[in-house]
């Protein structure tokens, strides 16, 4: 681990044995609600995207800060005043009372027992939940405890898992789970039950990577699951991995990768292709007082945009990707960023449909809104969506999420072991490569409703965001 990484592990476990995450009512802070409230208006009133759908927001709508914090005080939580002034059709922007959670969870690093799982209502709509493990982080205590992929709980310290109480499984520190079996359509319960406990992780995106030779194709695998900015050495280290075992197509797991950092997202878009190089990814589009000052075009690069090291690409004119309803933000950028210049064949179900980024803004003065000049009586802090993001071709607003080519989606009763060649999503990828059709016969899978997942209780969750303007 780097010595950076280290550091803020070790302040985010002393941050836990102290507070447990205590929220800011069990530590009052100085600042008054009004000063908050008036830091979400600056900074939306600035920065946000959709601030010409709100008129509170418009530069006159108010002739004094008298008038501002008149109409400020109609509200009694920061949240309200947040949730008022958003565009209803807004379902990303964030606002947070505890920036030092939320930054620790953009680099992924969370406190967490491990156990990445989706949550999906029953089929006989009775509004019953089941969860379906989808991964276990490394060391865990999941790990530890024997959870794998594919199990299914439907019980929560005894409790039936359901559309109104499946929050429960975010907040405390440690739950039992019941275990259960699910054929496709009847969930049923084993007698089973695990114990998990929450401890600091701090998560590698790069989940797999690992080359197959199969049927005289050299196929590099990558499950990529965060867009943490943390890891790109690491990240481009792989793709050197693969340009050195002379891969000839690659397949790109997104299927859980809920987004994060926009830079990242240019790099591995420049580390599949690399023949690109200067030549636009994305455009921006911003708020219409923000337009002119502040866009700029994303470009594929050559090399790391802060001075370090070089690419490592492929050069491919094809690439796989396997995708889901959780594939979010910077995930779908690359789809969309790379479809202009090479065929990007996406296996799975349509993504979620973000395709507007963020700024993480402190309680300090505009334009920077920055952590070093933040407010130092409380720690509330917001990433509203700032610019959204359009393609070399104009694509933009897939508010539906983009298209799979091949409609794919998982089947809960057979998961399969990620990275193995007969994991159902793989095989199918392996099979669009090779022509060489994948052994077994593929049932007819019903769609079943996720209604959450494990990382959507985390303040980062399908957050696309990107480093201020200076």
């Amino acid at each position: 681990m780097t010595k950076p990484k280290l550091l803020l592990l070790l302040f985010l476990v002393s941050l836990i044995s102290t507070s447990c995450f205590d929220d800011l009512d069990d530590n009052p802070r100085e600042a008054s609600t009004l000063d908050i409230q008036n830091f979400i208006w600056r900074g939306l009133n600035f920065f946000y995207l959709y601030k010409d759908t709100n008129p509170n927001l418009a530069n006159n709508a108010f002739a004094s800060q008298g008038e501002l914090d008149a109409f400020l005080s109609e509200f009694e939580t920061p949240e309200e005043l947040f949730g008022n002034l958003k565009f209803t059709d807004d379902r990303f922007s964030i606002l947070v009372d505890d920036y030092i959670e939320l930054e620790n969870s953009l680099g992924g690093i969370t406190l967490n027992n491990g156990m990445e799982f989706g949550l999906i209502l029953y089929p006989d709509e009775s509004g019953d939940v089941f969860g379906y493990v989808r991964y276990v982080l490394p060391n865990s205590d999941a790990a530890v405890k024997g959870v794998v992929r594919g199990m299914i709980f439907n019980t929560v310290n005894g409790v039936q898992i359901d559309d109104q109480n499946f929050n429960q499984l975010f907040t405390p520190e440690s739950y039992t789970i019941g275990l259960a079996t699910f054929d496709g359509e009847n969930v049923e319960p084993t007698g089973e039950s695990i114990e998990l406990i929450k401890s600091v992780i701090a998560e590698n995106p790069i989940f797999i990577s690992k080359t197959f030779d199969i049927a005289g194709r050299k196929i590099g695998y990558l499950m990529y699951n965060g867009f943490t900015n943390e890891y790109d050495s690491e990240l481009n280290a792989v793709f050197a991995q693969f340009a050195g075992e002379g891969i000839t197509d690659l397949v790109l797991d997104l299927r859980y990768n809920s987004g994060g950092s926009v830079r990242t997202a240019r790099y591995l878009s420049s580390m599949i292709t690399g023949q690109f190089t200067g030549q636009v990814i994305y455009q921006e589009e911003w708020n219409a007082d923000r337009q002119e000052e502040y866009a700029e075009n994303g470009l594929f690069v050559n090399s790391f945009i802060n001075g370090g090291e070089s690419i490592n690409s492929l050069n491919l004119d094809q690439v796989y990707v396997l995708a889901t309803r959780r594939t979010a933000s910077s995930s779908e950028l690359v789809i969309n960023g790379l479809t202009p210049y090479i065929d990007v064949v996406q296996i799975g179900e349509n993504t979620t449909g973000k395709y507007q980024a963020s700024f993480l803004l402190y309680d300090a003065p505009a334009p920077n809104f920055s952590r070093s000049q933040a407010n130092p009586d409380h720690t509330y802090a917001m990433l509203p969506l700032v610019f959204k993001l359009v393609n070399a071709d104009g694509f933009t607003d897939f508010d539906d999420g983009l298209i799979p080519d091949i409609n794919f989606p998982e089947d809960y009763t057979n998961l399969g072991i990620l990275g193995q060649e007969d994991e159902p999503l793989l095989a199918r990828a392996i099979e669009e490569i090779t022509g060489v059709p994948a052994p077994g016969d593929r049932r007819v899978v019903r769609s079943l409703e996720t209604i959450s997942e494990s990382k959507s209780s985390s303040p980062a969750y399908q957050v696309m965001w990107d480093l201020p303007r200076q």
